[in-house]
C-alpha cells in the first residue's frame, strides 16, 4: 500500500472542506430557529455544536468504509493498522489529533516528513491512516 502524495492529499482535504463548509451553512440553518433567527454571538454552546457535526461528517465516513468523498475522488482510502475500517474511537482521536495538528501550526502534519513511516500525529495516535485506494478494496 502506498501513501498518498502531498498535492493528491491537499486536493482531498480541499474538496471534504467545500462539502463541510455546505454541511455547517445547512446546520446553522436548522438551529437558527432555536435562537429566534439571530446571529449566534457569543454562545460558547453553537461553536461545540458545528464541532460536533464535523467530527458526525468524518467519523460517519471514516467508520464506513473510510473515504468521504474528497477522498473517494482521489482514491484514497482511511484505514486501521488491521487494515480493517477505523472504530468510532479511533475516529474521535483522529479528529481531536487533527484539530491540535493544525492549531499548532500544522506541526502535526509536517511530522509525516519526518516520521519514518510518513505518518502524522493523528495517523500515529489513532492507529491509522490513508492510503491510495489502487485495489478497491
Amino acid at each position: 500500500m502506498n501513501k498518498p502524495g502531498f498535492l493528491r492529499l491537499s486536493a482531498a482535504m480541499f474538496y471534504d472542506l467545500l462539502l463541510l463548509v455546505a454541511i455547517l451553512f445547512f446546520a446553522t440553518l436548522l438551529a437558527l430557529p432555536f435562537n429566534q433567527g439571530k446571529a449566534f454571538e457569543g454562545q460558547f454552546i453553537y461553536p461545540i455544536y458545528l464541532v460536533a457535526v464535523s467530527f458526525l461528517f468524518y467519523g460517519w465516513f471514516w467508520t464506513h468504509g473510510g473515504q468521504t468523498l474528497g477522498l473517494k475522488s482521489w482514491k484514497i482510502k482511511l484505514i486501521s493498522e488491521k487494515e480493517q475500517a477505523i472504530t468510532w474511537q479511533q475516529a474521535l482521536i483522529r479528529f481531536v489529533t487533527a484539530i491540535l495538528s493544525w492549531s499548532c501550526l500544522g506541526l502535526g502534519f509536517l511530522w509525516a516528513l519526518f516520521d519514518k513511516q510518513n505518518r502524522t500525529w493523528h495517523d500515529i495516535l489513532s492507529k491509522s491512516g490513508l492510503f491510495t485506494d489502487s485495489v478497491n478494496r
